[in-house]
C-alpha cells in the first residue's frame, strides 16, 4: 500500500518520535511511506527546542499568526497535490493540526480515502491557555476536519469522546494509544551512563521539561527524604522548566543528588531510564497518551502516576502501577515513599507494566498495523 503521510510539525520534539516512529513501523510492514511536510527527513536529530518562558503574545500579534496558519493551508495544499499527480497514493494519513484544512480540500477534490490522526482538542487546549485569537473559527475548522475524515485515530478513548461530541460516529473512531520501539523491549546494557548513582534509590523523569508536569514537588521530597531514604532524581530531557528546578535543588542544598541530563537522543534513552528504580508521571494532561509512560512500561519500570481516566486506559492501580489521586500531592510522595522501600514490589509492578505492553501490543509496528487495517477496509468499500 502506498501511504501519502501529511503533516505540519516542524519541531523536532516528542511530536516528531510519533511520526517517525509510526512511518517507520509502516516501512518495516512493506509500505510505500510518501513523506509530505516541513522538512522531508524522518531521521532528525531530537532538539531542546525553545526553553525560554516568554508572556503570551498580544491579540494583534495572536490574530496575524493564526490567519497565517490558515493561509498556510494553500501552499501546503499545492504540495500535496503535487505528491498525489505524482505517486498516486492509495490513501491520505494526516497528523491533525489547528487551520490546517489541505488534507481534507484533497479528500474532497480526489475522493482518496482520508485517515487522521488526533492528538489533542487543539482548538480547546489554546482557548485554555490563551493563546487563540480566532476561536469559533478555530473550532469550526477542526470539528470539519474531523467529520471530513474516513476514519480517526484519537490516541486515547478520553479525546475520542471529543470527537464524539463533535458529531463523528463511533464507527469512524479507533483509538490508538502511543507505543514503544523494538529497542525498548531488547536487553538492556548491563553499564548505565549517569553517573555518581550507584546504590541511590533513582526516581526518574523523561520528556520536555514544563512546569505543569509537577517536578517541583519531587525537587521537595528529595530535600525533605532525599539522605534518609537514599533518594535521587534524575530528569532525562530539557525544556523551559529546568532553570527553576536546577534553582530549587540549589536552594534546598540538593543539587548533588538531582540530575539533569539534557536532550537525549531515541536511540540512548532505554539505557538512561535503564537505571530508574522508580519512573515518575506526576501529572498528565486529562486527554494525552504519554509518550514516556509506554516506554516506562515496556523497560519494566514501576511507575507512580495520576489516577486520571487516560492513565487509566493503560495503568491499574497495584497492578501494573502505583496510582494517586490527581494534583494530591501528599498521595503521589507516599506512593514514591512506598515504593522506595520496598524493592520486591517494584520488581513486581515493573514486571506486570511490561507484560501489559506486550498482552496488549502497544507497540509501534502494533499501531501501523491497526491503521493500515483501517486503511484496506476502506479500499475495500
Amino acid at each position: 500500500m502506498r501511504i501519502l503521510y501529511h503533516h505540519r510539525t516542524a519541531a523536532a520534539d516528542g511530536q516528531y518520535v510519533h511520526i517517525r516512529e509510526l512511518t517507520d513501523a509502516m516501512d518495516a510492514l512493506g509500505h510505500d511511506i510518501v513523506f509530505v511536510g516541513p522538512g522531508r527527513s524522518r531521521r532528525r536529530s531530537l532538539d531542546a527546542g525553545d526553553t525560554a518562558t516568554r508572556k503570551p503574545p498580544s491579540r494583534s500579534v495572536r490574530a496575524m499568526r493564526e490567519l497565517l496558519e490558515l493561509t498556510y493551508t494553500i501552499p501546503a495544499f499545492l504540495r500535496l497535490w503535487r505528491s498525489y499527480l505524482r505517486t498516486r497514493p492509495d490513501v491520505l494519513y494526516e497528523r491533525s493540526n489547528l487551520f490546517f484544512l489541505s488534507g481534507l480540500w484533497l479528500k474532497r477534490l480526489t475522493g482518496i480515502p482520508y485517515l487522521l490522526e488526533v492528538n489533542a482538542p487543539l482548538a480547546q487546549e489554546r482557548t485554555q491557555h490563551g493563546t487563540l485569537f480566532w476561536q469559533k473559527l478555530a473550532r469550526r475548522t477542526e470539528h470539519a476536519i474531523w467529520l471530513g475524515a474516513d476514519h480517526c485515530f484519537p490516541v486515547t478513548n478520553v479525546l475520542a469522546d471529543h470527537l464524539r461530541a463533535a458529531g463523528v460516529p463511533e464507527s469512524r473512531i479507533t483509538v490508538v494509544q502511543n507505543g514503544v520501539g523494538d529497542s525498548f523491549l531488547a536487553d538492556l546494557p548491563d553499564a548505565g551512563p549517569i553517573a555518581g548513582i550507584e546504590g541511590r534509590v533513582v526516581l526518574g523523569f523523561t520528556g520536555f521539561i514544563r512546569d505543569w508536569h509537577g517536578l517541583d514537588r519531587v525537587i521537595d521530597l528529595i530535600g525533605e527524604q532525599g539522605e534518609s531514604m537514599n533518594l535521587h532524581f534524575v530528569v532525562v530531557g530539557d525544556g523551559p522548566a529546568r532553570a527553576s528546578l536546577q534553582q530549587q535543588a540549589a536552594d534546598q542544598g540538593v543539587e548533588e543528588r538531582v540530575t539533569f541530563t539534557g536532550v537525549v537522543q531515541r536511540e540512548e534513552i532505554p539505557a538512561h531510564v535503564g537505571q530508574f528504580d522508580i519512573a515518575l508521571q506526576p501529572d498528565v494532561v486529562a486527554y494525552a497518551s504519554p509518550l514516556k509512560l509506554f516506554e516506562y512500561m515496556a523497560l519494566g519500570k514501576a511507575i507512580v502516576a495520576p489516577d486520571t481516566p487516560n492513565i487509566g486506559e493503560v495503568l491499574s492501580h497495584n497492578q501494573n502501577a502505583r496510582l494517586f489521586p490527581s494534583g494530591d500531592e501528599d498521595a503521589f510522595c507516599v506512593q514514591v515513599e512506598q515504593l522506595s522501600m520496598d524493592a520486591p514490589l517494584r520488581r513486581r509492578l515493573g514486571s506486570a507494566a511490561r507484560q501489559t505492553i506486550i498482552d496488549d501490543d502497544y507497540s509501534w509496528r502494533g499501531n501501523a498495523a491497526r491503521v493500515v487495517a483501517v486503511a484496506q477496509r476502506l479500499l475495500n468499500g
